[in-house]
């Protein structure tokens, strides 16, 4: 363990401090001793704190390496909808790792940073949180333009990679945009993946991950929407883009059957983001009278429930003890169930003896 803690890339370590035991990791290391086994690795927005310590607890007794990550959209530099700015993201993770004393390797993953269009404004916007956000320690980074057309993405995926790729930190990129829930989108053929793929290692950037849409959706599926998930599709294109080094983040996993998942790490899925899931099990078990206001406010505002977040941070942070076990326990029961259809039990050890090892 001690060697591998050497590994924590500079950036995280700056603001760990040289007593800390956290196991934080690159996740570009993380990904590269994992890629040829089937398994995968739990990525979880944690949008509302208390969901954390159960899900540690379960990656702890299960020996899983793990993930915890925001998107833009959940953590922007003015907080998002969450309310969690990127240096308060990452205190909240670490703090409750240094609590919990948590010992399985994880990184800290700065996902979905979207840029929507070709403006500088968009792509700027992009480049100021992936900035700080190399700077408040993250350990992994996602950059989406797959809003735009292919040779427009590629071109906006070069230009804000280069920082995160000198800094060889983990890279997850995506080609095919994948919906929210109701949304019809097209699903990535091989070929846009493999061109993808192919310009930017050309142009020397290393990714680890590609983001495909395969089908599946954000968020919480409709009512008789049907769960279809492309995985022949899928292994087709990790056939290929692993001649790249690269590995499937499949995104849009709430709400898929357990038979399903079980079956994502033999066809190439290295990582697996898991968010909704999570505000879920805290909607059901806060206190009834926030449940009462926050339904209110939904139905006032007409907003999407996760814009609650938010808007009574103050009163969600500051729910009674028993509440917050209440969710952390419920978080642990799922977040075990989940990381065993992951096949991810056995995994912290084997990055930490392969790290180890100079694999």
């Amino acid at each position: 363990m001690k060697r591998v803690l050497e590994l924590r890339p500079p950036n995280a370590l700056a603001k760990l401090g040289d007593d800390s035991r956290v196991c934080l990791l690159n996740g570009k290391d993380v990904i590269r001793v994992l890629r040829d086994d089937p398994v995968i690795i739990m990525a979880c927005n944690a949008r509302i704190k208390h969901v954390i310590p159960g899900i540690m607890k379960a990656a702890e007794d299960l020996d899983a390496a793990i993930c915890f990550e925001i998107a833009k959209s959940e953590g922007d530099l003015d907080g998002g909808y969450t309310g969690m700015d990127p240096r308060t993201y990452w205190e909240t993770v670490v703090g409750y790792a240094e609590e919990v004393q948590f010992t399985r390797p994880f990184f800290v993953h700065r996902d979905h940073t979207q840029v929507k269009s070709t403006s500088t404004e968009a792509v700027e916007s992009a480049r100021r949180i992936l900035d700080v956000s190399l700077k408040e320690g993250y350990t992994s980074f996602s950059i989406d333009a797959s809003f735009n057309e292919l040779p427009d993405n590629i071109r906006i995926t070069k230009d804000l990679a280069r920082p995160i790729d000198r800094a060889g930190l983990g890279l997850e990129v995506e080609v095919g945009e994948i919906k929210s829930a109701g949304d019809k989108g097209e699903i990535t053929t091989v070929e846009e993946a493999e061109t993808y793929v192919r310009e930017l290692t050309d142009d020397g950037l290393h990714p680890d991950l590609l983001a495909i849409n395969n089908g599946s959706k954000h968020g919480n599926y409709l009512p008789g929407e049907e769960v279809h998930i492309d995985l022949a599709r899928t292994l087709e294109i990790y056939n290929v883009v692993r001649e790249y080094g690269v590995c499937i983040a499949q995104h849009g996993i709430t709400g898929t059957p357990p038979h399903l998942i079980g079956q994502f790490a033999d066809n190439g899925i290295r990582k697996g983001n898991v968010a909704t899931q999570w505000q879920n099990i805290c909607h059901e078990l806060f206190p009834e009278d926030l449940k009462r206001d926050i339904a209110t406010w939904v139905k006032t505002t007409k907003k999407d429930i996760k814009n609650a977040t938010r808007a009574f941070k103050e009163r969600i942070d500051t729910i009674p003890a028993e509440d917050a076990k209440t969710i952390a326990d419920r978080a642990y029961r799922e977040a075990r169930e989940m990381l065993v259809h992951f096949r991810a039990p056995g995994t912290g050890t084997k990055v930490i003896e392969r790290l180890a090892e100079g694999l």
